[in-house]
């Protein structure tokens, strides 16, 4: 269903429960981030009332998820993190057209957030698959399925207002793209893409 061209190695989950408060911090930020485009994607096309209503649904729902991962930080005695950059999200950035279009730019922006998600939901699944703690576990399992949804919705606008475009052709670009960022690090450290 995602078609990602790289799968997340289930090695990656040890890791991730290794050093799970800084993760619960990076992932907290990374659902704010995720609201926040969402409410972008509505500042640069609100004409779009149907785009607007699911957006609007969107970063709702994200702030919502925001809170949860605070919610397991406090409970654990961690402390939320000050937000840091995410090398992953800005080597994607990169790949989005800056010239061209306006349909064009919307087209990137839409596949760009239908990855983001995508590889959100894959990981969510690695980690409530191996991942030690029943609690996190679950808490990623009901969390993919959230993604997967963000993922198709970002899509099928990209889809539906992408006239002109040829999106399953910049979608495959996407994720071969997106396929190279993760071997560079696989590269740089073997088995925790």
């Amino acid at each position: 269903m995602l078609r990602l061209k790289l799968p997340t190695d289930p090695r990656w989950a040890l890791l991730v429960e290794s050093n799970i408060e800084e993760i619960l911090s990076d992932h907290a930020w990374a659902e704010q981030k995720a609201a926040s485009n969402a409410l972008s994607v509505v500042t640069n096309n609100s004409e779009h009332a149907d785009l607007v209503r699911d957006m609007l649904a969107i970063a709702k729902e994200e702030v919502e998820h925001f809170q949860l991962v605070h919610n397991i930080i406090v409970e654990r005695g961690f402390i939320l993190a000050r937000e840091r950059k995410d090398p992953y999200v800005n080597e994607l950035f990169k790949f989005l057209k800056k010239d061209g279009s306006r349909i064009s730019a919307f087209v990137d922006r839409m596949l760009f957030s239908a990855l983001i998600e995508a590889r959100s939901c894959e990981r969510f699944k690695v980690l409530s698959e191996n991942i030690k703690d029943e609690a996190l576990a679950t808490f990623y399992r009901d969390l993919m399925e959230s993604e997967a949804n963000h993922y198709t919705t970002f899509l099928a606008y990209a889809r539906k207002y992408g006239h002109g475009i040829n999106v399953e052709k910049r979608w495959q670009e996407w994720l071969s793209f997106e396929a190279s960022v993760l071997a560079s690090y696989e590269e740089a450290t073997p088995g925790l893409n």
